[in-house]
């Protein structure tokens, strides 16, 4: 019940939170931020829910869904451990991070299964309260020194060098329609994701300073 008020509250703050794409505060994604993530080829955003593969590590699944209203699409950035990604600082290109879908509590990961669709790498949702383990981490690769609002960027798996990707393939019963998410060693189209929808922290100084907003 607890994480599910702390969802909700988290989706009730979008509403009156989320600066103005044209502002200075909105110009970097930031640590603690919560947001839903564009697949810029396919124009699907990354997403998890209470549904298992029911094949390979049997873990929660993460999918693409087309629509851009889906609660179950919110997921929120955080560093690789709890004391290198304070909230509010821009995410630096090349960073690891972590990525906690906001109403399962459970980690964006990754590892040595086959995806059920395309025979790549299995990407699921795993630990419990934002807790799981080292193949939680993902590098953040950009084209700057910051992770920009406007920026397509790649997520590459930092215990296996996959790049989070999305082909196009689609499932059947029982989530009809939804993108396999997998991990492909290719950097190519399919992997470059955008920050969209969501409560973006802002930071309380220029990026490079000390100084950072610790709400």
């Amino acid at each position: 019940m607890l994480r599910a008020g702390v969802g909700l509250l988290l989706l009730g703050l979008c509403c009156s939170w989320l600066p103005a794409r044209g502002s200075d505060d909105a110009e970097y994604v930031t640590c603690g931020s919560v947001v839903k993530l564009l697949n810029t080829r396919h124009n699907v955003r990354l997403h998890s829910h209470d549904v298992k593969y029911g094949s390979g590590s049997g873990q929660q699944s993460v999918t693409g869904v087309e629509s851009s209203d889906d609660a179950n699409s919110y997921w929120r950035l955080r560093g690789k451990t709890d004391n290198d990604c304070s909230r509010g600082k821009p995410i630096k290109c090349g960073q690891a991070i972590r990525l906690t879908h906001v109403n399962t509590g459970k980690n964006l990961h990754t590892h040595h299964f086959s995806s059920p669709l395309s025979n790549n790498q299995e990407v699921s949702a795993f630990g419990d309260d934002g807790e799981g383990d080292d193949l939680d981490a993902w590098t953040v690769q950009c084209s700057d020194t910051l992770w920009e609002r406007e920026d397509a960027v790649r997520l590459k798996h930092v215990g296996t060098n996959v790049f989070l990707t999305i082909t196009g393939e689609q499932y059947s019963h029982p989530i009809r329609g939804q993108r396999e998410v997998h991990g492909m060693t290719s950097a190519n189209v399919h992997n470059y994701w955008k920050a969209m929808e969501g409560v973006f922290i802002k930071p309380s100084s220029a990026p490079g300073s000390s100084k950072h907003d610790e709400l």
